[in-house]
């Protein structure tokens, strides 16, 4: 999406958290940081694909994730 309309889904996201609960799949790190409370980052490998790498508040995520999968992908480091 351009930045208008990705600016007005945001916006009417806002609105209706306060009702909902809204879950979002990015791989947009920045309107990750914006819009989430809480982020899930999940990963693959070989074996399993979709699995839970790490979970908890968006803030710690972004800025001291637990795991270094989490940090690498989310200081783009891969991705």
């Amino acid at each position: 999406l351009d930045p208008i309309s990705t600016l007005k889904i945001e916006d009417l996201m806002r609105e209706l958290v306060e009702r909902y609960t809204i879950i979002i799949v990015t791989h947009n790190m920045q309107q990750a940081a914006r819009v989430s409370d809480f982020t899930a980052f999940f990963n693959m490998d070989e074996d399993r694909a979709g699995y839970l790498v790490e979970f908890g508040e968006t803030r710690q995520i972004f800025t001291n994730p637990q795991d270094r999968r989490t940090e690498d992908y989310v200081t783009g480091r891969f991705g």
